[in-house]
């Protein structure tokens, strides 16, 4: 029933163009060892920042040092094109999200833009 739906709705998301889309310029990204370990640096401190944030003790340094990354890989045409596509992709699933969260009546309050 509605789990069938689900399973539905997952199998169109991996056969979606932003899901291909992805799942490729995360392979090109990724084929380069440096570029993997700068994308992997950028994710550590990705994560480092939002816990901070949750956390309410917003770390300037590693916010500084995650900026510094993110401009650095926009020079590298793979790792671009391989966080443009996870943006889109992200982008995607926050509107499914947003699409079932009012269905049944979810608050999403600051999530909201």
């Amino acid at each position: 029933m509605l789990l069938d739906d689900a399973r539905q709705l997952a199998d169109k998301l991996r056969s979606s163009e932003e899901y291909t889309t992805y799942c490729e310029a995360k392979e090109r990204a990724y084929a380069s060892k440096a570029t993997a370990a700068l994308l992997d640096e950028f994710y550590a401190l990705r994560m480092k920042a939002q816990a901070a944030s949750v956390a309410g003790t917003p770390d300037a340094e590693v916010t500084e040092k995650l900026q510094r990354l993110g401009e650095l890989l926009q020079f590298d045409a793979a790792a671009a094109e391989y966080l443009m596509a996870e943006y889109r992709l992200n982008a995607l699933l926050g509107e499914i999200y947003k699409i079932l969260a009012k269905a049944v009546g979810l608050d999403l309050g600051s999530l909201e833009a």
